[in-house]
């Protein structure tokens, strides 16, 4: 039954966004982009912060965000949970968790999410890429303890993270509209379906490998959050506080960053 909920939510999910992706994208902004590479995808305790980061050698980039309204009142809902609840169950979970552990679990749930990087990166024609994944998750799960510690030789290449979002950008599918989902935060209509596709080939929600029930796949992906948010230096608040526009911020760099990634 769980298999094929997802299969006819991500065939829906599809079907209703497919046109919207395809057609002319009416822009809200034009962003001029010149700006670096980051390192952020290389350590897993700086993937909060990588929703922020983007890269170089981009003239511009259009964002089309016709559902402004409604994406500031999810942006506004999200802010809420994370200031009211994620943040402080995370501050909880750094006051009895060493950091040591925590990075750890951190490297963990990075070891776990290998075969959605490993299969876009194949799909992308990246073989020497998806060489590269593979043979850190061999090392990592065996040597690593199932992925606990990061024993990958220093100067064996780390590459970045790929997913199906990139892929169908590699092939030529525009962004579409700039989009906020509860809890998950920030995307695009072609990164909503690249989720669904990738929690196809993600062990934990996948119906595939370990057949979870909902209510535990929820409390995996929670645990995983709180673990992440524990290990982060505060970005989010940094941008409240600086930001005229916290949510302008966040969609056009959060915009900036995938672009950058389908480029690579």
């Amino acid at each position: 039954m769980m298999k094929k909920l997802i299969l006819l939510s991500f065939l829906l999910l599809t079907a209703f966004v497919s046109p919207l992706i395809a057609a002319e994208e009416v822009p809200t902004q034009i962003i001029p982009v010149e700006i670096c590479d980051d390192e952020f995808d290389r350590d897993f305790s700086d993937d909060f912060d990588d929703d922020f980061a983007v890269a170089c050698d981009f003239d511009a980039i259009l964002i089309s965000d016709p559902l402004e309204k409604f994406n500031r009142g999810v942006f506004w809902v999200n802010d809420k949970l994370y200031f009211y609840l994620l943040k402080p169950v995370a501050k909880g979970y750094r006051f009895i968790a060493p950091e040591p552990v925590r990075e750890s679990v951190g490297n963990f749930f990075h070891n776990l999410a290998a075969p959605v990087r490993v299969l876009n990166s194949l799909l992308q024609g990246k073989g020497t890429v998806a060489a590269a994944e593979l043979s850190i998750f061999m090392i990592n799960s065996t040597w690593g303890i199932a992925g606990l510690f990061d024993l990958a030789p220093d100067d064996m290449v780390k590459p970045d993270a790929e997913d199906f979002g990139q892929t169908m950008g590699h092939y030529g599918m525009p962004s579409g509209f700039y989009l906020v989902l509860p809890v998950f935060g920030p995307t695009n209509a072609r990164d909503a379906v690249g989720l669904v596709a990738d929690s196809l080939t993600h062990p934990v929600p996948s119906p595939f490998y370990l057949k979870m029930k909902p209510l535990e796949v929820a409390g995996i992906q929670t645990y995983d959050t709180v673990n992440e948010l524990s290990l982060d230096k505060d970005t989010y608040e940094s941008i409240k506080q600086d930001a005229l526009d916290p949510y302008l911020f966040v969609r056009s760099s959060f915009m900036q960053k995938r672009a950058a990634k389908v480029e690579k």
